[in-house]
């Protein structure tokens, strides 16, 4: 099967809107973000959207999946993995390829994996009734209900209950089953060497300070969403808020925020690392390569399908 989409993935700080914005632009194509906090609008800086980055030579270049949902709602995986579908069917319509770009994980795999998520609602008479079970003992009525292929997907009693409560709702209401198009997709991740990279982000978080993101912060706070709210949403948002209401100085949001950030390279790497081992193929690109050189690789390795 032919590519059908082409993703770019990568750790925070690489580069990949850029990248992905002249490819698109050299593929006449559209992008459909693969992030799970630049969908909320206002959330602009702190989310690293680049907003001008979509714009080669002077043309725009589509993005889907940005500026979607209000800051302060919860958006999950489960609604990515639908509106990127419907992105995808509306580009796909035009003839194009499109292009899944982001730094999500789990977004990205969702996609790739054709994951089955259901938005099953709580079964509280149900939970009632499992609380006091072991994990084997979940795990083997689990077992009655679905083809379990691995055990490691249900390592704790919650998430047991949960795919429990999930199969049993599926049972009693079959047409809740997703069915989405066949995805095969060339998988392309732009790569620095770990040093570099936190010098990268250290030095990309002092821009954002210096232009703007607190004062991004301080206005969705008057805009009325409760400080909770956005801690809930992390890293940036989450130090920032506990900044401007006095829980740290600036030194601590500082020295703070820039270790969170580095962590959250960190498990980005790891996520894409346990995605290779999975099977998923990724290209990886050298992020120090002239941006030329890597929309080269790119269109080299995207034309060898054909």
């Amino acid at each position: 099967m032919k590519y059908n989409l082409i993703t770019i993935l990568g750790a925070t700080a690489t580069g990949k809107t850029t990248f992905a914005a002249h490819l698109a632009h050299q593929l006449q194509t559209e992008i459909i973000s693969a992030d799970s906090r630049q969908v909320y609008c206002g959330m602009d800086i702190g989310t690293g959207k680049d907003l001008a980055d979509y714009f080669v030579n002077g043309s725009p270049v589509a993005v889907h999946l940005v500026d979607i949902v209000e800051a302060g709602y919860k958006y999950n995986v489960f609604e990515f993995q639908h509106d990127f579908f419907k992105a995808f069917a509306k580009i796909s319509e035009k003839e194009k390829i499109p292009i899944l770009a982001g730094g999500s994980g789990m977004y990205i795999e969702s996609v790739l994996q054709n994951y089955q998520l259901i938005n099953a609602p709580i079964n509280q008479t149900l939970r009632n009734e499992l609380e006091n079970k072991s994990l084997p003992d979940l795990i083997e009525i689990l077992k009655t209900l679905k083809k379990v292929h691995n055990t490691t997907d249900f390592d704790t009693p919650k998430r047991a209950i949960r795919a429990i409560e999930i199969e049993t709702f599926c049972q009693t209401n079959p047409h809740v089953r997703t069915h989405f198009p066949k995805v095969n997709s060339l998988v392309l991740g732009i790569n620095f060497d770990r040093n570099l990279r936190r010098e990268r982000i250290t030095l990309r978080l002092k821009e954002r300070l210096e232009n703007g993101m607190i004062q991004e912060v301080e206005k969705l706070l008057q805009s009325g969403i409760s400080p909770d709210d956005l801690i809930y949403y992390g890293l940036e948002y989450k130090f920032l808020t506990l900044y401007l209401t006095q829980k740290l100085t600036y030194n601590q949001m500082f020295e703070q925020l820039n270790i969170a950030i580095h962590q959250f390279s960190k498990r980005q790497m790891t996520w894409f690392r346990s995605m290779e081992k999975k099977g998923t193929k990724i290209h990886w690109i050298d992020g120090n390569l002239p941006l030329e050189k890597k929309l080269e690789k790119a269109m080299n390795l995207f034309n060898s399908s054909f």
